[in-house]
């Protein structure tokens, strides 16, 4: 089957496999396991922060962050499309009585920074006080510039605000970009990265920032039930996510972009490739017979209304892409 559903759907490689099995593990409550220390010890290290926090997932590690950064009725900034605010179930406003304030992503997926500015509270006992701007790299796979963050982290540090990057995908902009991640990651206070996407680990964020912060982020690991017991049996396989497996993004870009201009040959309107993601629109009148097409033809896809959304990842070959592409020209001719 060739998933285009999203990177999340990569498989653990056998090197993976063989290096969770062979893990040396302790209980991480008591921060016995070594393997998980490896992998904190990498991730700080490959982002240029004091320490990290290895979590179950990318919610729960913008949310440990979220609420370690702001306390109730506080309030944080945050782009409208943006996954801790549209696709995290609402979790800092529900677990940590966290304000979000929404604003519209601009179409290069940044928040203007006049609209950012604007968005800050003043001093008052009307207002949540405005503590947290954050922001998320790739967002819909675009990636957000240096220059912009730089200016975005001039106006947080105008007004004393923390600094939190959503960097789910932020090694896909880093390789887009042909920079370090940890250059990438320099200006923001704390930055959340995901093993199980792109990197192919099953399963894992890594939360990154000051010692003392992460410190009190671990306790509200703990308070949202994200205690680990022998967690060295996946920390393993992301070290190996982060050791070896950032180069072969640009893989990923390239097969999107074969992707893309297959399917614009074929007639479809694409917008894309953004690094390993596209989107294509389809007739409405398509929307219902599109999945089970795919489907019959040994490609899967994820429908949510005219416009589709296709991530390319690791598991895919050219060949794949080869296939979506006649299957895609077939459908248009069916």
């Amino acid at each position: 089957m060739i998933d285009l559903r999203s990177d999340t759907v990569t498989r653990p490689t056998p090197e993976m496999r063989r290096a969770m099995a062979e893990a040396p593990v302790g209980d991480d409550v008591f921060g016995d396991d070594p393997t998980v220390h490896e992998l904190e010890a990498l991730a700080a290290d490959t982002l240029g922060k004091e320490a990290a926090l290895f979590v179950a997932s990318g919610t729960m590690s913008n949310l440990c962050a979220i609420m370690t950064h702001c306390g109730r009725g506080d309030e944080y900034i945050v782009g409208q499309n943006a996954h801790t605010y549209r696709y995290e179930g609402g979790g800092a406003a529900v677990l940590g009585s966290v304000q979000p304030q929404p604003i519209e992503n601009a179409p290069d997926g940044s928040i203007p920074v006049d609209k950012i500015e604007a968005a800050i509270k003043p001093d008052a006992l009307v207002f949540a006080k405005t503590r947290l701007v954050c922001l998320e790299n790739t967002i819909g796979g675009k990636v957000i510039g240096p220059e912009y963050v730089d200016e975005v982290a001039d106006v947080v540090a105008r007004h004393g605000l923390a600094f939190h990057l959503d960097g789910a995908r932020l090694f896909n902009a880093a390789v887009a970009l042909g920079v370090g991640a940890g250059e990438l990651a320099r200006p923001f206070d704390t930055v959340s990265i995901c093993l199980s996407k792109g990197l192919g680990a099953p399963v894992g964020s890594v939360l990154c920032g000051p010692a003392d912060f992460i410190e009190r982020a671990r306790r509200w690991r703990k308070v949202l039930g994200g205690g680990w017991r022998q967690a060295g049996v996946l920390a393993a396989a992301g070290i190996i996510a982060l050791r070896d497996h950032v180069d072969s993004l640009a893989d990923d870009h390239e097969h999107a972009r074969l992707l893309a201009d297959g399917l614009t040959r074929a007639g479809f309107e694409v917008d894309g490739p953004h690094t390993n993601t596209l989107f294509v629109t389809i007739d409405a009148r398509a929307q219902d017979e599109i999945a089970d097409f795919m489907l019959e033809r040994g490609v899967q896809i994820y429908v949510r209304g005219p416009v589709l959304r296709l991530v390319t990842h690791r598991d895919l070959a050219r060949s794949d892409i080869e296939k979506v592409v006649e299957s895609f020209e077939a459908f248009a001719g069916s």
